[in-house]
């Protein structure tokens, strides 16, 4: 738990000191300077969104794998049963 209150804390203050680097760039701009262009603090990033999709693909990916295990393991008992039945047949 320590582990994960620290990597927490040390994204908060990442966070901070960004936002304060933000605060500071505004507060030197002259007023007739044009807008910047990130200038919402808390927009995502271009790369916040590519890797938002590539987390969704993977969920995706899990997702298709799960059932195509779950499926291979359907024939496999179906086989199994078909085998069984089969050795009774024989007796």
């Amino acid at each position: 738990m320590a582990d994960a209150t620290t990597a927490a804390r040390a994204r908060i203050d990442r966070a901070l000191a960004e936002l304060e680097r933000k605060i500071l760039e505004l507060k030197a701009r002259p007023a007739s300077a044009p807008a910047i262009a990130d200038d919402d603090l808390f927009a995502p990033r271009p790369s916040d969104a590519r890797v938002a999709e590539l987390e969704a693909a993977g969920r995706e990916a899990s997702e298709a794998l799960g059932r195509a295990a779950q499926a291979v393991r359907e024939v496999l008992a179906a086989r199994e049963g078909l085998a069984e039945t089969s050795e009774r047949e024989d007796d």
